[in-house]
């Protein structure tokens, strides 16, 4: 039986750090695909040092990586729609044509799990705050609808215990904190609204090479502590909020993006 992930969000690199690590541990499943979808292609995002680009010719080169990022983790999407949205200005397109284009994705794929950002789009980027919404919308409206698939929402999250451990190792070495009510910032979730916690050990080398394959976004997706290890020892967990279905209180954490969908 096929198992099919769903994963939409705003610009190239959003997924890499949300589910490259699942994505690396299911990549020889037979019965195993994934769909992508983005909103943007990234154009406007700053560039870092040394990646020769010009404006114009950004949202292509972020396309370009982005296919090298998923060759890298050892498995590329089966389907990969970009909907060519303005990086930056999602939130000024008719939020319901947003979720009309985000369901006829997955009514047309009828994934098994869709993973998107939540309400905090974990940076408080609002492109990240309004494709989550609109794919939790676009969930829900194809899911009632019948047919199969759409089985589990959810949303990629930082767990608080570790947002709260690696505050105290920036400010051990004299790197600025975080600042959760600031925008582009991180934010952390509170521990007992975390439903999924993937181990992600023993695929590190396959999302650590996805992440590399996104040199332009450099600055940003290779943080300090990558020189020490620290970075590597941050990927050793994926976690996930449950949105749907409703998670119990007392309900033990998934440790697979698809445990207890068989």
């Amino acid at each position: 039986m096929t198992r099919t992930l769903a994963v939409c969000f705003a610009h190239p690199d959003d997924e890499a750090y949300a589910t490259f690590g699942s994505v690396a541990l299911h990549r020889a499943d037979p019965d195993f695909r994934v769909v992508a979808l983005h909103a943007t292609d990234g154009a406007a995002g700053e560039v870092a040092p040394g990646v020769d680009v010009g404006p114009a010719g950004l949202g292509a080169l972020r396309r370009e990586e982005d296919e090298r990022a998923w060759r890298a983790v050892g498995c590329v999407p089966a389907r990969h729609d970009w909907l060519g949205l303005p990086d930056g200005a999602v939130e000024q397109m008719p939020f319901d044509d947003l979720v009309d284009c985000v369901a006829c994705f997955l009514d047309e794929e009828r994934p098994d799990v869709v993973v998107t950002f939540g309400p905090d789009g974990v940076t408080g980027h609002p492109d990240h705050i309004t494709v989550g919404a609109a794919t939790d919308a676009a969930f829900h409206r194809v899911r009632r609808d019948g047919g199969g698939g759409l089985r589990r929402l959810l949303h990629g999250a930082i767990r608080q215990s570790w947002f709260e451990r690696h505050q105290a190792w920036r400010a051990a070495h004299g790197y600025p904190l975080w600042e959760p009510t600031r925008l582009y910032h991180l934010r952390g979730t509170p521990d007992e609204l975390v439903g999924v916690d993937v181990r992600t050990t023993e695929v590190l080398p396959q999302l650590v090479a996805g992440l590399l394959e996104h040199r332009s976004q450099g600055h940003v997706l290779l943080p300090a502590g990558v020189e020490d290890g620290s970075f590597l020892r941050s990927r050793s967990r994926e976690t996930h909020v449950l949105a749907w279905p409703p998670r119990q209180p007392d309900e033990p954490c998934l440790t697979d993006i698809f445990e207890g969908l068989d």
